[in-house]
């Protein structure tokens, strides 16, 4: 469980590199239009359309004495660290088309190369256990050490990498900080996939390996497209799409709200990855427990409902004039009370969701007579991926439409311009949640039916359903 676990913090550090700091660096540090980095952001999601659900389509027919999965993750490490090196290292004094290309080129590689480890790594989680609970469970540790992973690097860029200094007060606008915090994160990216690679090996005999019947390549996308429309994919695919959206924007606007809305400075920011660490680890105890006494898709919707009334509540509070003002002895309490509530909430709903994910499973082979976890995890991580550069787009538009000033200084942006960026912020936020919580709504099935379903499927596959402890 914690060699399998272990890998997701690979994910962790990509994921908080490209939410929080990419449109910072290429738009604060780099100089380039925060609108237009956006842009080019999500057009390189054009080819993630592609690469996504063929990794996973292929990764389910893969057939090697290494099994379905491993050959991609082993392969993945190397051009993970390439691509994560060259994304923060663009060429000095280039000129604006130039920047904009390799930023372009980077995203790719970074984001195939993490398709081909993360779609086959995650497609494992139904193989080893077909107990509805346990999937909550393994979902929580993979969760739990993905955001190990993103807050490790967050913490050791906020005091160490990029620090401030002499010449940077601020410290997230000096340049030279982020080669090393671009070396860091990839020799991390590296170890966590080989350590899980390696971990879940001896595993390999043990996981499913269904025959394959050769087919044309036409008969492969007619059995793609039929896998795809399976309704509760379909259900936790409109859920994701809001909820990861919602993550994408959060991710992408935190830098900027807490350097100009709260003027976060030093040692501030460390407190801020205990505080929403600890809200991790109380979505790590909480979800198992709320998908086992609700059931997952109730359990998900209320968790994103309350989370979104946590996360936002400081905004609409500082815009009424109520929530203690910068420099009071209050607002960090209050602030960090806040956080960790809400993303306990927002985490817990991500692993219910995940877990829902791995029940779909079996529902499609019941429907199809074939195994697809790839495919449909594939789904997902688009999914995920695509709302990363959704919410870097939809972050440099609200910085754009609040008339958000380019290099600025804290202290020096016009509260209206505050206010304005705020607003629009908390507003797309609640709404954002309101939509993922109404499609968690109307996901088919539960705990019942996913039992009888394994009853049913008890001689046509091999399906690991005893429950363990953790």
């Amino acid at each position: 469980m914690t060699s399998y676990a272990f890998g997701a913090t690979a994910y962790g550090v990509k994921d908080s590199g490209f939410g929080t700091f990419l449109l910072l660096f290429y738009n604060q540090v780099i100089g380039l239009p925060s609108a237009t980095v956006g842009l080019v952001i999500m057009l390189a999601l054009v080819i993630d359309a592609f690469i996504d659900p063929a990794v996973g389509f292929f990764s389910d027919r893969t057939r090697s004495r290494w099994g379905r999965r491993h050959p991609w993750m082993y392969a993945s490490a190397l051009p993970i660290m390439v691509g994560w090196i060259a994304l923060w290292n663009p060429p000095v004094d280039a000129a604006q088309t130039t920047s904009l290309l390799w930023l372009f080129a980077c995203a790719v590689l970074v984001r195939t190369a993490v398709s081909c480890y993360e779609v086959p790594s995650v497609a494992l989680t139904p193989e080893l256990s077909g107990d509805y609970d346990e999937r909550t469970r393994i979902m929580a540790w993979r969760y739990l050490f993905g955001w190990i992973g993103g807050l490790t690097m967050l913490t050791a860029a906020y005091l160490y990498f990029l620090a401030p200094t002499e010449g940077f007060p601020n410290g997230l606008l000096n340049r030279a900080g982020y080669g090393g915090f671009a070396i860091a994160g990839a020799l991390f990216m590296g170890v966590a996939i080989l350590v899980s690679a390696l971990g879940t090996h001896h595993e390999i005999p043990n996981l499913p390996q269904p025959a394959i019947v050769p087919q044309t390549m036409r008969q492969n996308f007619a059995e793609l497209a039929e896998t795809v429309r399976n309704r509760a994919f379909a259900v936790l695919m409109l859920a994701s799409v809001c909820a990861y959206t919602l993550q994408g924007i959060s991710y992408a606007m935190s830098n900027y709200l807490y350097s100009y809305v709260w003027r976060f400075e030093g040692p501030v920011f460390a407190y801020l990855t205990m505080a929403l660490f600890a809200g991790v680890v109380l979505a790590f105890v909480i979800a198992p427990r709320l998908g086992k006494l609700f059931g997952k898709p109730r359990a998900a919707m209320t968790a994103v409902l309350i989370g979104a009334g946590f996360n936002t509540a400081p905004y609409w509070l500082r815009l009424l004039g109520a929530f203690p003002e910068v420099g009071d002895a209050a607002l960090l309490p209050a602030l960090f009370g806040c956080f960790i509530a809400g993303t306990a909430c927002n985490v817990s709903g991500f692993i219910l969701g995940a877990s829902m994910m791995a029940d779909v499973a079996e529902d499609s082979e019941a429907k199809t007579g074939r195994r697809s976890e790839g495919v449909f995890f594939a789904g997902s991580f688009f999914v995920q991926k695509c709302t990363s550069g959704l919410g870097i787009f939809a972050a440099g538009t609200i910085l754009a439409v609040s008339g958000f000033p380019a290099k600025a200084m804290p202290g020096t942006v016009p509260v209206d311009t505050i206010d304005r960026l705020t607003l629009i912020y908390a507003g797309l936020y609640l709404v954002l949640a309101g939509t993922a919580a109404f499609f968690f709504t109307r996901f088919p099935f539960g705990r019942a039916e996913h039992d009888a379903r394994l009853a049913r499927l008890a001689g046509a596959a091999v399906v690991d359903a005893a429950p363990r402890e953790p």
